[in-house]
């Protein structure tokens, strides 16, 4: 069986690479600082450098295993077409799995989780006053604007998800400035 020399190199050189957050180029490639080449000051698979534990707000996950929790963390939002609450309940999984190994993860689970508890209350109140103002007639008026609040923060997760897939730090309006206030990531 011959394996792809592009993930291979020599014995006892690595060629597969941890990236700090921040450490990017444009194309998600790590700079030379990053890369562990067969003794330099790279990371190995448990967030550790040749000179000792990551600290600090490094990262102890690839780019592509943070592109993708970050994703799966806003696309969490579907979880709730299913169950109800799940959708917050799954970000906040990942925040808390996922803090101590990479800010970037960390930062789009506990944006999407408050994104979509500031939803959860909106909606909430909106449909009450539907349901309260339905009883004189006037609430069915709000039937159809009340639904098409409901899609609204569907779609925006699903965008924000596409978003963070094709490596864009999306923010959402108020909740990230209100997340990077009260957590100062990185």
């Amino acid at each position: 069986m011959q394996q792809d020399s592009s993930n291979h190199g020599n014995e006892g050189e690595s060629r597969l690479r941890r990236i700090k957050v921040g450490s990017e180029g444009k194309n998600g490639e790590a700079d030379d600082s990053t890369r562990d080449a067969g003794g330099g000051m790279g990371y190995d698979a448990f967030g550790t450098s040749s000179d000792g534990p990551v600290v600090g707000g490094a990262s102890s996950m690839s780019a592509r295993d943070e592109q993708t929790w970050s994703m799966l963390a806003h696309l969490s939002i579907l979880l709730s077409l299913i169950t109800g609450i799940g959708g917050f309940v799954a970000a906040l999984i990942i925040w808390f799995v996922y803090k101590d190994r990479s800010d970037r993860v960390a930062f789009h689970a506990l944006q999407s989780f408050w994104y979509q508890v500031a939803w959860a209350v909106i909606l909430t109140i909106g449909w009450s006053l539907t349901g309260i103002l339905s009883l004189v007639f006037i609430g069915l008026l709000l039937i159809p604007v009340m639904l098409l609040a409901t899609l609204v923060p569907i779609v925006h997760q699903c965008y924000a998800a596409y978003q963070v897939n094709n490596g864009m730090d999306y923010r959402y309006p108020i909740v990230a400035d209100m997340v990077d206030k009260n957590h100062r990531f990185g």
